[in-house]
């Protein structure tokens, strides 16, 4: 009984750290210091924030390099950037 015990425990806490992980948290404004909004960069569920329609924020980017989803860059860094064929922009198309 022990071992059913403990291994659902096991279990449950390896689920809820999994389930944390996948919902990242929006970027401060402090975090946000020297850094810029460069959209068209992020694969898809990495991205930092505004994703567009059917997306909430954070980590919900559907495809790679969406162009309404955005990744903080350093400020000045953005338009020169290329990911991948894909160069960054500083607003969403």
């Amino acid at each position: 009984m022990k071992h059913n015990t403990l291994a659902l425990t096991l279990a449950g806490s390896l689920a809820a750290a999994l389930s944390t992980a996948a919902f990242a948290a929006p970027k401060t404004a402090e975090e946000m210091q020297g850094m810029e909004k460069c959209y068209g960069i992020a694969l898809a569920g990495q991205n930092d924030c505004a994703a567009g329609a059917g997306t909430t924020c954070a980590g919900t980017s559907t495809k790679d390099y969406q162009a309404n989803a955005w990744k903080a860059v350093p400020a000045g860094t953005c338009t020169s950037m290329e990911v991948d064929g894909h160069k960054g922009m500083l607003e969403p198309m």
